[in-house]
């Protein structure tokens, strides 16, 4: 007698081949008395995974971001380490190597950003039309007018925002609106991975809830993996399917959304879990009890 086993869409997202490696990654600041704000950061990410990069600010998760894609200026600098990308062609790309007309076309066609208060990014005086068409024509090549707007309106729906909003400027739109334009412009290229930082800070919970819901389906129905910047902890437990933990430019912890919500090894991962307040508990109880007096490493 044969049995089935059942596959879940994580379990099968776990398995596939990975899509970006980031091995023993260290930026400095070169300022006069030079500062590492990341030391020895490796993560895989795999082809349609969610992976949360959580830690209190400061601890270096845009920087290491701003590494992956190559958005540094100086006086910070990669002082060590590689970034590959695996191409669905089957080229690894070694994005640390890449200069020039070659970075510019590996941006945003395989790798886009949504910044940390991109809410707020957009052209005041240029339509969201414009702005979308501006992305478009500045990555390919070939492409008439009617194509493009077909594109952007295309994106616009795929988000929940109505297409007649092409001919909106910025500050007729809502903030959950104008986030998720900045969701749609990252989208246009159809990259392989998308990184975003913060992208619901600022925003109502009900509006953060819808966009998060958003990203999901998105990212269920086009495949695309996605590295999630931010210190909600709890936010991240709901929607990845990996986190890794930051504290003080490393990455302390890495493990299943699950395993790391019942089975936190690192002590500062069990502080930010204790950190929350539980809304079932009574008032000052948190949902981890006594991660405050935890020693500060592993042994």
């Amino acid at each position: 007698m044969s049995t089935t086993t059942t596959v879940t869409p994580q379990q099968r997202r776990t398995a596939r081949e990975p899509v970006l490696s980031v091995r023993d990654v260290t930026v400095v600041y070169e300022t006069e008395r030079p500062v590492t704000a990341v030391e020895g950061a490796s993560f895989e990410l795999g082809r349609g995974e969610i992976l949360g990069l959580a830690g209190e600010s400061g601890c270096g998760k845009t920087t290491l971001a701003y590494a992956v894609n190559r958005l540094h200026l100086p006086p910070a600098r990669i002082a060590s380490g590689s970034v590959t990308f695996h191409d669905r062609s089957g080229e690894n790309v070694d994005v640390l190597a890449l200069q020039d007309e070659a970075l510019r076309r590996f941006r945003w066609s395989k790798l886009s950003m949504v910044f940390q208060g991109a809410m707020n990014a957009l052209n005041p005086v240029r339509t969201i039309g414009a702005q979308l068409d501006d992305t478009l024509r500045a990555h390919t090549s070939g492409t008439d007018r009617h194509t493009r707007r077909e594109r952007c309106a295309d994106v616009l729906v795929r988000v929940g925002v109505d297409p007649l909003r092409l001919r909106s400027y910025p500050h007729e739109l809502s903030g959950g609106m104008r986030q998720r334009v900045m969701i749609a412009m990252a989208m246009l290229l159809e990259p392989q991975i998308m990184i975003m930082d913060e992208p619901t800070t600022a925003l109502d919970v009900v509006v953060q809830r819808d966009i998060l819901r958003e990203i999901v389906r998105l990212r269920d129905e086009l495949d695309f993996a996605v590295v999630f910047i931010t210190h909600d902890l709890p936010l991240l437990l709901e929607i990845s399917d990996r986190i890794a933990v930051m504290k003080g430019g490393r990455i302390v912890e890495l493990d299943a959304a699950r395993t790391l919500y019942t089975a936190a090894r690192h002590p500062y991962t069990r502080k930010l879990l204790g950190s929350f307040p539980s809304l079932s508990g009574d008032r000052g109880a948190f949902i981890r009890t006594g991660a405050v007096d935890e020693p500060e490493e592993l042994p």
